[in-house]
């Protein structure tokens, strides 16, 4: 049996760690069509910098939905929110957030950005025809790290999706996109 105290503790830390993300992602969702269209193009402009993979698969792309602040913070229990810009023949087309929940051996709080390469038509079609889009659930999404990027180019570009998650600020261990939902917003 697990003693009351440490029960009232975790919903204690609970309690902060969701007051903390209300707060953040209050001020996140103020953002509007133009702030986000700048953020977004000055994002993804930095990942071309830092990524040359992520510029070839760019030019690929049928579609690119670029988050350019998501803010995560948790404490055994966690959240990540932010919003987007999906972009098609280079227009802003659409807007979306990108909302995250976790469990488990985590403490602290970060920010980061991440961009979604949508490379087949089938991708595109999921996310305009879907009320919200699931990472893990519809087309699949391969996350890049520097490893992989190395190796990627027009002949292997097989998957759907392609994410890369970048600009990370902040004190948590692990970063993943793994448990997010991305859902069309109005701006």
């Amino acid at each position: 049996m697990i003693p009351l105290g440490r029960i009232i503790k975790n919903l204690l830390l609970v309690a902060a760690a969701t007051v903390s993300l209300a707060a953040v992602s209050t001020h996140a969702g103020a953002a509007t069509a133009e702030d986000l269209n700048k953020d977004a193009a000055q994002a993804l402009e930095k990942l071309y910098q830092s990524n040359p993979a992520a510029e070839a698969v760019g030019k690929r792309a049928k579609a690119i939905l670029v988050f350019p602040n998501i803010v995560k913070a948790g404490l055994i229990f966690g959240g990540a929110y932010g919003e987007g810009v999906l972009t098609k023949n280079k227009k802003f087309s659409g807007y979306y957030n990108s909302v995250t929940a976790s469990w488990g051996w985590q403490a602290g709080a970060e920010s980061y950005s991440y961009v979604v390469f949508l490379m087949s038509d089938k991708a595109v079609k999921y996310l305009d025809k879907s009320k919200g889009w699931e990472i893990g659930v519809g087309p699949n999404v391969v996350v890049v790290n520097e490893g992989v990027a190395k190796n990627l180019s027009s002949s292997t570009l097989k998957d759907d999706a392609y994410a890369f998650i970048f600009d990370q600020q902040g004190l948590m261990a692990t970063l993943s996109i793994e448990g997010t939902k991305i859902s069309p917003i109005k701006r």
